[in-house]
């Protein structure tokens, strides 16, 4: 293949931006929200828990250079992807589950679907699956060409962070403070490993003691539970309904049962308190704007030319590839 070939190729094989619209596969694939919520149902019932996994690679990803799937790649010996990141590894799991639904989609209508528009449905799915909100989400993302573990580390928040510092991250996105609180609530379902508590229990600001704003019974059980010197990949619920979502997380944050430190400072922090004691005596405001927070978050973007991965965990063989592997 020349140069001028190769160029003119990847210039036909690039997938050119679209904007996001409800419906954007009604032509091309008909049926590509039916079949998500159909692999996401048969992981729900096989492991409970996937949903909640599944739920979070919506904001694992889009936080980072937008909604790409740039967080499905895997490593490569030239690129470091965002799988290892600090706020990732030893975090995320159910991967599988994403590359179920894009084998699915693969049959159905090969070529069509990206990744990055999987992710996004999963996610709403996994909600509404659990109990949650239903919302129609804008479809026509491209898959990114690339990842980067640097930039996740430097973007994602910690499990220590509180309230201001995530209230000013948000806003780097245009995300409300509201936003914040309703789109926290995601904690609604599925687990955190003791390792993210283990500092409140044990050594809060490095006074050796607990934190204080944690209620006692609950302290007394997250001791069990976590002991100092034990397993720090025990999974702990992350509220009273770990399974069902609903607006208990917050109930549990006012009552001082928050098992993150970035949740219990979103009940602790004036900014922030007065949304938390809406929520949780008012479930229906809820779901609406946790579902407004989503659609706002699945907004984002980097802007960058992208495909249709044919596999969410690698960027598609580009000619440049094949030729360099021919030699």
């Amino acid at each position: 293949m020349s140069p001028q070939s190769l160029v003119l190729f990847l210039l036909i094989t690039m997938v050119v931006a679209t904007p996001l619209r409800p419906g954007f596969y009604s032509e091309t694939c008909p049926k590509a929200e039916l079949i998500v919520r159909d692999v996401m149902k048969k992981a729900m019932i096989r492991e409970p828990r996937s949903v909640a996994s599944v739920m979070r690679f919506q904001f694992h990803d889009c936080f980072v250079n937008g909604c790409d799937a740039s967080l499905l790649l895997d490593d490569t010996p030239t690129m470091l992807g965002e799988k290892l990141a600090l706020s990732n590894i030893n975090s995320l799991r159910s991967f599988e589950v994403i590359d179920e639904i894009k084998e699915a989609l693969e049959k159905a209508c090969p070529g069509i679907v990206s990744c990055a528009d999987i992710v996004i449905m999963a996610s709403r799915d996994a909600v509404s699956l659990s109990g949650g909100p239903y919302w129609e989400v804008k479809l026509g993302r491209q898959d990114s060409l690339t990842a980067s573990q640097e930039d996740s580390d430097n973007i994602m928040p910690s499990p220590r962070s509180n309230a201001s510092f995530l209230i000013d991250l948000f806003v780097k996105f245009n995300l409300s403070v509201k936003d914040l609180v309703a789109l926290s609530g995601s904690h609604s379902i599925g687990q955190a490993r003791c390792f993210s508590v283990m500092f409140r229990l044990y050594n809060q600001s490095g006074s050796g003691k607990p934190d204080p704003t944690i209620e006692t019974k609950y302290r007394e059980k997250l001791d069990k539970l976590c002991p100092l010197g034990g397993d720090e990949n025990v999974t702990v619920d992350l509220d009273a309904t770990p399974t069902v979502f609903d607006n208990q997380y917050f109930k549990d944050l006012v009552a001082g049962r928050g098992f993150l430190n970035s949740d219990e400072t979103l009940f602790t922090y004036p900014a922030t308190r007065k949304y938390v004691l809406l929520f949780s005596k008012n479930q229906d405001e809820f779901f609406e704007a946790f579902a407004e927070g989503m659609v706002k978050m699945g907004d984002l973007q980097s802007g960058r030319a992208g495909e249709i991965r044919s596999n969410c965990r690698v960027v598609n063989r580009r000619p440049v590839d094949i030729l360099l592997e021919s030699r």
